[in-house]
């Protein structure tokens, strides 16, 4: 495995810390971003036929922050885009469910 699993604090903070390359990419469905999401993502829904079509657009030079709910598909995103040689890839344990339960003061 070559990406980073990280907790809440530690996937924002190397957000906000990596230079002006990181992506917060969200691979969840419409309806649950809707229902919460983190400021500044770009929405590639993981069960859509599309996805491996709209990830073979990004720039792999990138750093990726990605999440899910549970961090569960986040998991999957991150092992395809390795294949995909992808290489800075982070992704958020436990996923929305873990972020919401997070105090970040």
């Amino acid at each position: 495995m070559s990406y980073e699993e990280l907790d809440p604090k530690e996937f924002i903070e190397a957000y906000k810390n990596t230079e002006n390359t990181s992506i917060l990419l969200d691979v969840r469905t419409a309806a649950e971003i809707e229902e919460a999401s983190i400021d500044g993502h770009i929405a590639i829904d993981i069960m859509q036929p599309r996805f491996t079509e709209k990830v073979g657009l990004l720039d792999k030079n990138n750093a990726y922050f990605i999440y899910c709910r549970s961090g569960n598909r986040s998991g999957q995103a991150c092992r395809y885009m390795e294949t995909q040689g992808f290489t800075k890839l982070y992704n958020l344990r436990g996923g929305m469910l873990a972020w919401s339960d997070t105090d970040f003061e």
